[in-house]
């Protein structure tokens, strides 16, 4: 069974930035699709960014974060992290980080991904952006 736990959220002024962590346990095969999503008050839960830890790191990022986030792994700590600069209000969500092995085994790594399709999920660190 595999478990998840984000950690590094908080609070910071527009144009800040933080690092997000997600520790994955328990994992089975050696490789998988991590997500981050992040869920607004009102809004759905949209997916900002993956990583496919089996096809040598290929990343892939939404619109709304692209040359401002980055996700990277430390595959010696079982750790996938997410970068966070230029920070925005409009970035102010709880993160979530998802994993699924079936997608890896395909080209669907992709933030476009619909969250349902992930059977892992962490419990979500809150990020909150002040103006």
């Amino acid at each position: 069974q595999v478990q998840l736990v984000e950690s590094g959220g908080g609070s910071v002024q527009a144009g800040g930035s933080l690092r997000l962590s997600c520790v994955f346990f328990g994992y089975t095969y050696s490789s998988y699709c991590i997500g981050w999503f992040r869920q607004a008050p009102g809004k759905e839960r949209e997916g900002v960014t993956t990583i496919n830890t089996g096809a040598g790191g290929r990343t892939y990022y939404a619109d709304s974060v692209k040359g401002r986030f980055t996700i990277s792994q430390d595959n010696a700590k079982n750790t996938v992290y997410l970068q966070m600069n230029s920070l925005k209000p409009e970035d102010t969500a709880m993160y979530y980080c998802a994993a699924d092995y079936r997608i890896s085994l395909g080209l669907g790594c992709k933030p476009d991904r619909p969250s349902y399709d992930y059977n892992y999920w962490g419990q979500g660190t809150q990020v909150t952006v002040s103006s």
